[in-house]
């Protein structure tokens, strides 16, 4: 990347979309709308050459393309309540959380956006508690 507009990461993810034209590609840019719903501030960024990921004091997710999936990975997905058992992938580690959409199936959008907010509120905390702290009075 250079710097130039058409090099922002939000163009970049609208040319993978393109780029992927089939299934993938509709997956991911509805993926992509319903972040954007549940968290209208989120930040696009473009990183590991050419990974989708979706920020907000922090990482939320990524958006991976694969021949079989689209994967989005939580990156503090193990610390989310997951009621709507979203997670179905990379279950057995202490960090990180990922769904695996394949071709036909259905994604649960209300539950999706109550992660993608319950990963915000977390960044948002986790970055709160990290700030300094005044002083109490006493």
């Amino acid at each position: 990347m250079d710097g130039k507009p058409e090099d922002s990461p939000s163009r970049l993810i609208d040319a993978r979309i393109d780029e992927l034209g089939d299934w993938r590609g509709e997956t991911l840019a509805r993926v992509r709308a319903l972040v954007r719903q549940a968290d209208p501030d989120v930040i696009e960024e473009w990183k590991w050459r050419g990974v989708p990921v979706w920020s907000h004091a922090g990482i939320i997710c990524t958006g991976e393309t694969y021949k079989q999936v689209v994967k989005l990975t939580f990156a503090k997905g193990a610390s989310l309540e997951d009621p709507a058992s979203l997670f179905n992938s990379s279950l057995e580690g202490n960090t990180r959380r990922a769904i695996d959409i394949r071709e036909g199936e259905t994604i649960d959008e209300d539950a999706l956006k109550v992660l993608i907010r319950a990963a915000v509120a977390l960044n948002t905390s986790a970055k709160a508690a990290r700030s300094p702290k005044k002083p109490k009075s006493a």
